[in-house]
């Protein structure tokens, strides 16, 4: 199973939204990494054909997907930046909606499983237009799954999610990508340093580098400190380095800084993260 991006390009009016992106993708989880306005978005709907590229061709399994129809359609599975949910259905007439107009047959045990893993099952018979964010942001992820989709496209999947429920959302994510193509678009580093087999960061619609989480981290190695100060010290450190995290203790501050030498002669170097290389890209 394989999706080929090939050198697609997308402008809008003068603004190039993404140049020349070429990319393979595999069974896995690839993160699209990248500031607001990075191409994440784009790319996203012109894989599902939301949106049409300028240039370039997009293959599955060697066929080009302009000429697959339905049939590439089919392999689909998307959750929106923006999910708009039909709030007169409960939970579950939603899906089964969603079942009927991908055409999944007999659908209930899998209604009923994904229901489970998104923890929404004992609401499965409440209207959604009484959810909080956070539950239609679940819900938008099981309609997704919905079918059995060989490609998933998330994008920021665990928005507006409690640090439980986004600890088994990725997990559920993680578990479902052994035979599918999972693509997700964020904004939190933390939620797929572990699960991702492959990060993509993206600036003004091109590949800066493209690895796995851990390749990239230790590419911030030496540039990562730590540093002990005083509270009036902490606005001049930030003036002069990236600082990264800011903790403080009661009494004195426990920073975290970007730097390509030593800042200081108190400064202890840090193991670097995948946040961490990140923000060293896209601190500018």
């Amino acid at each position: 199973m394989e999706l080929s991006i090939n050198n697609v390009s997308k402008s809008y009016k003068q603004n190039k939204a993404l140049s020349g992106f070429t990319l393979s993708f595999s069974p896995g989880v690839y993160a699209l990494l990248g500031p607001n306005g990075s191409g994440k978005s784009t790319l996203m709907n012109i894989i599902t054909g939301n949106l049409k590229k300028d240039s370039g061709v997009i293959t599955y399994n060697g066929k080009d997907i302009s000429k697959m129809g339905m049939e590439y359609l089919s392999l689909l599975g998307y959750m929106p930046q923006y999910p708009g949910i039909y709030l007169q259905f409960t939970a579950e007439e939603y899906l089964y909606y969603i079942a009927a107009l991908k055409g999944v047959k007999d659908p209930v045990e899998q209604i009923t499983e994904v229901l489970r893993e998104v923890e929404l099952d004992d609401v499965r018979s409440m209207k959604t237009s009484t959810f909080s964010g956070g539950m239609k942001q679940r819900l938008a992820l099981a309609q997704a799954v919905i079918g059995d989709p060989k490609i998933l496209l998330l994008d920021e999947p665990t928005a507006g999610l409690d640090p439980k429920q986004r600890i088994a959302i990725r997990n559920y994510i993680s578990r479902i990508s052994f035979n599918k193509i999972v693509i997700i678009a964020t904004h939190v580093v933390s939620d797929i340093e572990y699960i991702a087999k492959t990060a993509i960061f993206l600036k003004k619609g091109v590949i800066t580098d493209c690895g796995a989480p851990s390749e990239l981290a230790k590419k911030a190695a030496g540039d990562v400190w730590s540093i002990r100060c005083g509270a009036d010290e902490v606005t001049a450190y930030q003036n002069r380095y990236k600082v990264i995290n800011i903790q403080s203790d009661g009494a004195d501050v426990n920073l975290r800084v970007l730097s390509y030498t030593k800042p200081t002669d108190n400064a202890k170097p840090e193991a670097p993260t995948l946040e961490d290389e990140y923000i060293r890209v896209f601190a500018n």
